[in-house]
């Protein structure tokens, strides 16, 4: 059984096999109907089932998620649009509020192409919490992140305005894995990449109607079955057939839209020259995804470097003792960062403090060069 892969492994046929097959409606009772291949709810009959039987029709979402197509929608899930309204209003407002002093930067589509607010959480509970509270307040939300995460999981979310005539995303799979470059993710045995997917729930909140021409979210069902699709979404063969059987479904205002992860999927090109389209994306997170203990990671690296450059220019510490020391000592993870203030500028991740100590020891910094280093990146990390 082969436990690590690498992009040469990725196979298209295996891929698109996967990727046509159909939906057995027998398998979701509570789905009003499938278009497109996509399971479409009805909020009205979720609130229902869930009055009754919470724990089966969980296991029917989280089967969908795993087993099935990967993506629901559900429709009417804000029954009162005016509660979308009012929390637009709220992110419309932040957004004007940072456009002089912010250029966002974005994972996969062009940097300032889109209106985005990152960490719309937060700041929307901080500019209006009454709008969050009544806006957050849908039940159908936790329900949907249990069903895939299970309990105390923990939300994020990211506004993402579409302006006329925005191009589309290129297609991808999304956190954590997704945010890796091919050669990082090849580094991770297979049943890391399966646990990816289980470790975040994607969704959006759709705050404008979205008809086909605003180029809502395309998807592709099924995709996310493919156990190497975190090494092959960025292939030109599987580009071309994302483009060819990946599907789209228009969105009213106040629809939900869920999916896993490790669906590919892309946001479409807004062929209108006057509708902002706008979703609040959610990304939400296992509770599983922490460390036991609170470790001041900094400290440490302050506290190891100037000893690890002097044995390093003496000679007596290697590159292979060095990168053992970072490895056990510094952050190598990316997230969570504020990415107002520490953008994926150069990639589709931030620094990682293992890079930064790696680069100060190879170039010889001076030991207040790195501090200075360490505690501007800590700060720009702040929320």
């Amino acid at each position: 059984m082969k436990l690590f892969a690498s992009a040469g492994d990725i196979n298209l046929q295996l891929f698109a096999a996967l990727c046509e097959q159909s939906v057995d409606v027998a398998q979701y009772p509570h789905a009003q109907e499938v278009g497109s291949r996509v399971l479409i709810y009805r909020a009205d009959t979720l609130r229902n089932a869930m009055q009754h039987d919470r724990r089966t029709l969980m296991s029917e979402l989280h089967s969908l998620f795993r087993d099935g197509p990967g993506v629901m929608v559900v429709r009417d899930a804000y029954p009162d649009l005016a509660v979308v309204d009012r929390h637009s209003e709220v992110l419309r407002q932040i957004i004007a509020d940072e456009a002089a002093r912010i250029v966002r930067a974005d994972h996969f589509a062009k940097a300032g192409a889109n209106q985005r607010i990152w960490n719309s959480l937060q700041k929307a509970a901080e500019h209006s919490p009454d709008s969050f509270i009544e806006y957050y307040a849908n039940s159908l939300l936790g329900l949907i992140a249990e069903a895939w995460l299970g309990p105390y999981f923990q939300a994020t979310a990211q506004v993402n305005v579409v302006t006329p005539g925005g191009q589309a995303q290129q297609p991808h799979r999304d956190y954590h894995l997704g945010f890796q470059s091919d050669e990082v993710a090849a580094r991770f045995p297979l049943p890391m990449h399966r646990l990816s997917q289980n470790l975040t729930l994607q969704g959006a909140v759709a705050h404008t109607d979205m008809p086909l021409e605003t180029g809502p979210t395309l998807l592709l069902p099924f995709s996310q079955q493919y156990e190497l699709g975190y090494l092959a979404w960025r292939d030109q063969r599987f580009i071309d057939y994302f483009a060819s059987h990946a599907i789209q479904l228009p969105l009213n205002k106040g629809d939900l839209l869920f999916f896993n992860p490790a669906l590919f999927h892309a946001a479409g090109t807004n062929r209108t020259v006057d509708q902002f389209r706008m979703a609040n994306l959610l990304q939400i997170s296992s509770a599983f995804g922490k460390p036991m203990e609170t470790v001041n990671r900094e400290r440490m690296m302050l506290a190891l470097y100037p000893l690890m450059l002097t044995r390093m220019q003496q000679g007596e510490l290697d590159e292979e003792g060095m990168q053992a020391v970072i490895a056990m000592s510094a952050d190598g993870y990316s997230f969570p960062t504020n990415l107002d203030t520490d953008p994926p500028l150069h990639g589709m991740a931030p620094l990682t403090g293992q890079q930064l100590m790696e680069q100060a020891l190879h170039e010889g910094w001076e030991v207040q060069r790195f501090a200075d280093a360490v505690e501007a990146r800590r700060v720009k990390r702040m929320a």
